[in-house]
């Protein structure tokens, strides 16, 4: 009974609707105490140190969050692409053409919109990064509560899409985030990645090799200038996700370790770190600046329309010049709704505004930032939301009358 209980709380801490809510609750939490008479003590928590000396780690239970718990969330990213791209949708060059094509417009869309409107702005040399990435977790969350009734295949899609959008937010904190490289750091954390590499081609199972070099490769990353959560990237895509001819496929070292991350990545990583970093103070001032500030505007532009059109219109044009070929299930509305699922950005969004405009004037930057990141996740998934349930009514009464075809 005890085995039966713990394997369904498994299974429901592995769904995406679990994940997201999770997610919100989070992020509510972290607004109200922090806009309540007790937002003192939210400053205080956030900036608490929890320092390592012997490290040289000397870092906030908010730095912490960011950097230590988004790896695990990273690395659960870094084995789902690497499914995605071995055995997955990713893997079949027709199928994978439309969710890329279509995340490249995510990225480049929203960048270009947020350099053209916050151009000249203090901090927009790296802010423009804010809106380019679509919250995995968040979007699949409200497509499951709200786009049951679709096809199978609208998933897919906004999975393998939000995926390699990830993979190229991913990219663009290396590159803008990286100020001062430090050679012999950065060589111990490649050579981690080779040992973890090589122990997956000898198959070597023991977690007595793995967790060391987890934790070395990331204190590497950290010591090197760069931003240790790419350790976890790193180290997902490094796991072998194709199963020998006499193994079963949930038995390769990917499957089992997303099997055991994904439930702490959901429950407790995501969580914390939107605990750490939602909390924005909704004073007048913010409220007044944030439809008038240029950089908040940049973010809530790119977000929305930059994240809608430049998914639906690359995914529209690369299907019309016949370089992709779009899902028989999926007709360009229900596409559309997906893509207004895009536009919500959340985690990574929040990481790139701490990363990118922190040090920015007061700090009061990052805050109206954030805030915007909030305010627009929101907008997207109400108006996502609505769109997927209108869609679904659309196919129920299409199934509907099918079925009642049968019958006659």
């Amino acid at each position: 009974m005890i085995v039966q209980l713990r394997s369904e709380l498994s299974r429901y801490l592995r769904t995406e609707t679990f994940g997201g809510a999770l997610l919100l609750i989070a992020a509510a939490a972290a607004v109200l105490w922090v806009n309540s008479a007790w937002g003192a003590s939210y400053d205080t928590m956030t900036g608490t140190h929890l320092d390592i000396p012997a490290l040289h780690l000397e870092l906030t239970l908010a730095d912490w969050t960011k950097d230590g718990l988004l790896a695990i969330f990273f690395f659960v990213a870094g084995l789902e692409l690497k499914r995605e791209l071995v055995v997955g949708e990713l893997a079949d060059p027709k199928r994978a053409t439309l969710p890329i094509v279509a995340a490249l417009g995510g990225v480049l869309m929203p960048a270009l919109i947020a350099i053209g409107i916050g151009w000249g702005v203090e901090g927009m040399d790296r802010g423009w990064a804010v809106p380019v990435a679509t919250d995995i977790a968040f979007a699949l969350a409200v497509l499951a509560l709200t786009g049951s009734r679709i096809p199978a295949g609208a998933r897919v899609f906004l999975l393998s899409l939000a995926v390699v959008d990830d993979l190229i937010a991913i990219i663009l904190i290396a590159v803008l985030f990286t100020t001062t490289l430090k050679m012999l750091w950065l060589l111990i954390a490649i050579l981690c990645c080779a040992v973890w590499s090589l122990g997956q081609w000898k198959r070597i199972g023991t977690p007595f090799l793995y967790v060391p070099l987890a934790l070395l490769a990331w204190y590497s990353l950290h010591e090197a200038g760069i931003h240790p959560t790419l350790a976890g990237v790193a180290l997902g895509l490094l796991t072998r996700v194709r199963p020998d001819p006499d193994e079963d496929e949930h038995c390769v070292p990917a499957a089992k370790l997303e099997h055991f991350f994904q439930p702490i990545s959901a429950a407790l990583c995501v969580p914390l770190f939107a605990l750490f970093a939602s909390g924005v103070k909704l004073d007048t001032e913010v409220f007044s600046e944030l439809f008038t500030n240029r950089i908040s505007l940049a973010i809530i532009v790119g977000l929305l329309a930059g994240k809608t059109l430049g998914i639906f219109g690359f995914a529209w044009l690369a299907v019309r010049l016949g370089i992709a070929q779009r899902p028989d299930d999926l007709d360009y509305r229900d596409m559309f709704a997906l893509s207004v699922l895009g536009a919500i950005g959340f985690t990574v969004s929040l990481l790139v505004a701490e990363l990118a405009l922190a040090d920015v004037g007061d700090g009061s930057a990052v805050e109206l930032a954030k805030a915007a990141v909030l305010l627009t996740s929101l907008a997207a998934s109400l108006a996502g939301s609505a769109l997927l349930l209108r869609r679904g009514r659309a196919h129920q009464a299409r199934r509907d009358e099918r079925a009642l075809q049968g019958q006659q």
